[in-house]
Order: structure tokens, then C-alpha cells, then sequence
């Protein structure tokens, strides 16, 4: 009998005014047949938030990586290459796949595809999703006498009092107050997918025309007790049971337990995940956690979480705060691990073909 090669899922969860770790403000993008724009999260921001979880799961330092920088003939910095260490020993590299392609062409390209396919996190309808905006203000009026002012001229050269009272004369303005204008937050139900592929998940290529790895780090492999396999993409090294049964729990409190952390302090939210769904085919997510057009004079949309839609689908207890449901429970995201668990260790990684 044929095994299932891939588990997907679809979780949800709700942001409240908060503010997806990114530079210059929340990113957001425009929804046609809605005319809205709505926030979202970047596929590989929440990657690297699955990833980083992982890490902390296994009590694991992440796989270092180098940064290559370049002096041009007038003596100038400019960027170069960021290249990953290429080695899956590290679990966030074999689950998060590499890119190595040195300029100076002494070292072999290799390159590994993800088994994790991973969504960027946006909203479950661009109607149950916004990004109010805010002008932010940083007083210290109240406190003339402690804070210190300076202002700079044009070459940067301080000026005297007399010439700040002066700049100032007629002009409506306090110095003690600064104004950050139009921050963007992001507040709503949101979903994020991953489709995971058991034949790639703990094994690596031994292909030395298209190379994952390089023809040392092969030999490494197969000291440190990986496994020759034959599956649909040819010959590779598979990692030992052992090791597949400690890290295969750790990955499944990943994908559930993963959150963003803001980089503003004011910003902090929750994400509380409100559902997971499960299943082996991808067609079922979309209806187990989905969103419907209610017209009521305005379009609004209703969020559903269904469970007879053809999923394994759990639903937490806040979950009941935005979805009409009567089965949501304490330990949904304990069974929804459990079920990724169990589906992973069925999988007969050396038995594919």
C-alpha cells in the first residue's frame, strides 16, 4: 500500500494590535477583490519562527553561519555572500534547507531544498483583518528641569540657548515632546500552512551532480551512523532512528508552538492559536479553517472552523471567542502534537520505494 507522503496543516491564530517583527513598520499588501490592504507575516519570517522554536525545543545553539564581505579598489565595505554551513547535523539545516555558492568558485555549489513548504501568515479574509494606525508621542514636558535638549546646526555645530530661544520665537513647538507619526498595527484572525514531505525530511542526497552536500560531508555522514537509503530522488543518507524519534516531537511543538516576537516593546501580543487542522490532503485545510461571506447589507465574513470537513481539526478554548464552536477544549494543541507525532513515526522512512 502506497504511503502518505506529506502531512499539511493550517493553523489559526488571532493578533491583537500588535506588530510583526519587520524594519520600517508593519508590511502589509493589497487584496484586489476586497479593495482592503491587510497586514501579513512573511513566509520566511515565519520560517525562521518555527525554526528558532526548534532550537529552543532541543536545547540546541543554531547553525552558524558566515558573513562575507568585500573591499572594492577605493577601499570601501560592500556586502558579500551570507552562506549557510551546508551540514544537516544541525537540525535547523536540515529542516530549513541551504544555498552555498562561493565566488570564488573553489568550493562546489550545494543546495537542499526545505521539506518544509511554509506560507506567509495572512489574514483568513481580508475582511476579518486590519492595520489601524497611531501617532505615537515621547514626552518628557512634565520635566523641563531634568532633560536635556540639544539642537545642531547645519555643519552639526551645537547652538547656544540664546539661539534655540530665538529658533523658537513664534513657532508653536516644544522640544521635550517627540511625535512618531502613522505606526501601523496589525490586529486579526490569521492562518498560516505548512506542507511537510516525509521522504525528504531526515534525509539528505548523495547526488554529486546536483549535491546537497559535499562528497566529505557524505563520508561524515555515513561515520556518525546515517543510513544509505534508495528513494523517489535516488540515493541518500538517512538519519538513525534514534535520532529521528528525539527530534520528531521537538518539530511538532514547532509548528504549533512557534510565535513572532515583536520588535517593540509596546507591541506584544499573545497569538494565541485558536485552531489547527490536520490532514494528507490539502484541499480539506482550506475548508476546516475558513472564512464566509455574510451579506448583510456591508460584506462582512464569518470565520469557521469545521470539523467534518475531511481534517483532523482541534479547537482551543479561545478559540470561542470568535468562531461558534461547542468542542473546543483545554489540551486541543497537546492532541494536535500528538497527531503530528504519531503521523511522522508512521512514516516508513527506510522503506520508501
Amino acid at each position: 500500500m502506497k504511503q502518505n507522503s506529506f502531512i499539511y496543516l493550517r493553523g489559526l491564530k488571532h493578533a491583537a494590535f500588535t506588530v510583526f517583527c519587520v524594519e520600517n513598520g508593519q508590511k502589509t499588501y493589497y487584496d484586489p477583490q476586497f479593495n482592503a490592504r491587510v497586514p501579513y507575516s512573511s513566509g520566511q519570517q515565519v520560517k525562521r519562527s518555527i525554526l528558532e522554536k526548534l532550537n529552543d525545543v532541543l536545547g540546541v545553539q543554531p547553525s552558524p553561519t558566515e558573513f562575507y564581505f568585500d573591499v572594492d579598489k577605493k577601499g570601501a565595505l560592500k556586502e558579500g555572500e551570507v552562506l549557510s554551513s551546508c551540514d544537516p547535523h544541525y537540525i535547523d539545516q536540515l529542516l530549513g534547507g541551504w544555498m552555498r555558492a562561493v565566488k570564488d568558485g573553489k568550493e562546489k555549489t550545494v543546495k537542499r531544498r526545505s521539506p518544509l513548504s511554509i506560507s506567509a501568515m495572512t489574514p483568513l479574509h481580508p475582511l476579518l483583518a486590519a492595520f489601524p494606525k497611531e501617532n505615537i508621542s515621547f514626552d518628557r514636558s512634565d520635566k523641563p528641569n531634568v532633560h536635556k535638549v540639544v539642537v545642531r546646526d547645519a555643519n552639526g555645530n551645537r547652538l547656544t540657548e540664546e539661539q534655540i530661544s530665538n529658533l523658537l520665537a513664534g513657532n508653536d513647538r516644544s522640544l521635550y515632546r517627540k511625535w512618531i507619526q502613522n505606526n501601523t498595527r496589525a490586529t486579526g484572525l490569521f492562518v498560516y500552512d505548512i506542507a511537510i514531505d516525509l521522504r525528504r525530511l531526515f534525509c539528505v542526497s548523495t547526488n554529486q551532480l546536483e549535491p546537497e552536500i559535499t562528497t566529505d560531508m557524505v563520508e561524515k555522514l555515513k561515520e556518525d551512523g546515517w543510513k544509505i537509503i534508495t528513494t523517489s530522488f535516488g540515493e541518500c543518507l538517512l538519519m538513525p532512528k534514534e535520532q529521528r524519534e528525539q527530534v520528531i516531537p521537538a518539530i511538532a511543538d514547532a509548528l504549533i508552538d512557534w510565535h513572532i516576537t515583536s520588535n517593540q516593546a509596546r507591541t506584544f501580543s499573545l497569538m494565541e492559536t485558536l485552531a489547527i487542522a490536520i490532514s494528507d490532503n490539502a484541499n480539506t485545510l482550506a475548508a476546516a479553517i475558513r472564512a464566509k461571506l455574510v451579506e448583510d447589507g456591508d460584506s462582512k465574513a464569518k470565520p469557521i472552523v469545521d470539523e467534518n470537513a475531511g481534517a483532523k481539526t482541534f479547537v482551543t478554548l479561545p478559540c470561542a471567542s470568535y468562531v461558534v464552536t461547542e468542542t473546543e477544549s483545554a489540551d486541543a494543541l497537546t492532541k494536535a502534537k500528538q497527531e503530528l507525532i504519531d503521523r511522522m513515526m508512521a512514516f516508513d522512512y527506510e522503506n520508501q520505494m
